[in-house]
């Protein structure tokens, strides 16, 4: 009877005990909480708020100082009845899908030759690496004059004997876009290759010595097992470039100033020239507010994607 009472009860202890012990968990690793409560403060009333800032005042009329004067979806219908915002959209993604395709495929590809041990490694990866270390505004200016017809290749070629040869695209509206495509990938690649390296260099020998064994070839090894292991090493690059994409400007500004006529236009351009160009805060807003909901549709089915489909498994 006595053991019949205790395992009776054993199941109410246990349940009570299990309220009791998530308080508890509150009080795990305090200090470390504490000490993030400043920084999740600061997003929170920075990002946040001003977001939600920017977002209430593109429905308004400021000009030259926000105020709250609202006047609807007049700033977007003037916003998208203009021929250079469409420009700039265009550009954005031309640039933005030809620069992550890129930016991986080649960061990929030196990452994986640099991790066949070669000679000089080392040097090799500096060197790589170091136009990450420049801003923009100076690779736009080196890329500048680099494409210059008369001092940049073009030139030198040319003086080469190839008289017909012609390489200028930051002077034909149809190549602008390409021309920064260029220079960016020059800039960013290094970055990528380091991140890539990195997860090769973290992946098991045994893996490899077990596709030699099997006489697997390298290219299906790699495309069959080790970019499929790779995977949070590919997401990690793929945000860091696209936050990249969205928010390209002082490289447009120091090579093209968005020329030739308008050609080579970019949202983060139109954002800075309507407010400051034009002191029209309200237009800049709404163009704000658009490359920022280009940006949550992109990242709402990858999280859902991401952790829902984590969640379920």
């Amino acid at each position: 009877m006595a053991v019949t009472d205790q395992a009776a009860a054993s199941p109410v202890r246990g349940a009570s005990a299990a309220p009791l012990r998530r308080p508890m968990r509150l009080f795990r690793n305090l200090s470390a909480k504490i000490a993030t409560l400043p920084m999740i403060l600061t997003a929170t009333v920075i990002f946040v708020g001003c977001t939600g800032w920017t977002v209430v005042h593109s429905f308004t009329s400021s000009r030259l100082l926000p105020r709250l004067d609202f006047v609807g979806l007049d700033q977007y219908d003037r916003l998208w009845s203009t021929p250079k915002w469409y420009v700039a959209i265009q550009n954005l993604a031309v640039f933005g899908v030809l620069s992550l395709i890129f930016s991986l495929v080649i960061g990929f590809v030196l990452a994986a030759l640099l991790d066949r041990k070669v000679r000089g490694e080392d040097v090799f990866r500096t060197i790589f690496l170091y136009p990450f270390a420049l801003s923009f505004v100076v690779t736009g200016l080196v890329w500048q004059w680099l494409l210059n017809p008369e001092l940049g290749i073009q030139g030198v070629v040319r003086d080469l004997g190839w008289t017909s040869f012609t390489f200028d695209p930051l002077y034909n509206r149809d190549l602008v876009i390409y021309g920064l495509l260029i220079a960016a990938l020059w800039q960013g690649t290094g970055l990528v290759m380091c991140i890539m390296l990195a997860g090769l260099r973290s992946v098991d020998d045994e893996i490899w010595k077990a596709a030699r064994v099997d006489g697997i070839p390298t290219w299906k090894t790699y495309t069959h097992v080790i970019i499929p292991m790779m995977r949070p090493v590919f997401v990690t690059a793929l945000v860091l470039i696209a936050s990249g994409i969205v928010k390209v400007y002082d490289l447009v500004v120091a090579m093209t100033q968005g020329g030739p006529g308008g050609a080579s236009e970019v949202p983060a351009k139109y954002v800075m020239d309507a407010m400051f160009g034009a002191q029209n805060l309200g237009q800049g807003f709404a163009a704000s507010t658009m490359m920022l909901l280009s940006v949550v549709i992109i990242l709402i089915p990858w999280a859902y994607l991401e952790f829902g489909g984590r969640r379920r498994g």
